[in-house]
């Protein structure tokens, strides 16, 4: 999931989260110092630029861009761990680091982007949460533009128009990818014994 700072793709991944056993969000690693209340690997990973460097260096990240002058990425390993488990994966992450998962799993991933209802409505959330400083503000929505240019690549946008509206699409979205046959091993194995059955 992908959207400009603001727009509520954090609060819907964390409730699809809660309420779906077998999904787990995705923590990213992050070079930006950590906010009021936020807990480290519970929020982000936080790095150091240089420890964030020799992850790159290392290939142990499944994607990382820089972001306002902050670098972000997913480490691989505990996203590998989930998904063989047979847990699904949600990414909170922005549309370059959508862009590569994609192109590291076309087969597997589905992209979801969040916008909101208008611009005034993402300016007045980002300064009712009064984390930020209005320079970081201005900043954020001055990304957010750029962010929104890229809504095209995805597979499915929703409108955040309605907290419970927008998460009840992102559940029958969720719903409807799993129930693809390529997703579901299992299947072939359950239909050729449906098929002997007499």
């Amino acid at each position: 999931m992908s959207s400009p700072a603001g727009a509520g793709k954090t609060s819907l991944s964390r409730r699809l989260v809660a309420d779906y056993a077998d999904m787990v969000l995705s923590i990213s690693a992050t070079t930006r110092p950590a906010r009021p209340g936020e807990e480290e690997a519970r929020e982000y990973y936080f790095k150091s630029r240089d420890e964030f460097e020799a992850m790159i260096a290392a290939g142990e990240l499944f994607e990382w861009a820089e972001v306002n002058g902050n670098l972000y990425g997913t480490p691989k390993a505990p996203v590998i761990a989930a998904m063989e488990a047979g847990k699904d994966v949600l990414f909170d992450i922005d549309w370059q680091g959508a862009r590569q998962v994609a192109e590291k799993a076309p087969n597997d991933s589905v992209r979801v982007f969040v916008l909101p209802p208008s611009w005034s409505d993402l300016a007045r959330r980002l300064h009712a949460r009064a984390q930020d400083s209005t320079a970081i503000i201005d900043q954020r929505l001055a990304l957010g533009k750029r962010e929104i240019a890229h809504w095209g690549e995805y597979d499915y946008v929703i409108v955040n128009k309605d907290f419970d509206r927008a998460y009840a699409d992102l559940i029958h979205i969720y719903r409807a990818e799993r129930m693809k046959p390529g997703r579901n091993p299992w299947l072939p194995d359950f239909v050729s014994e449906l098929a002997a059955e007499e």
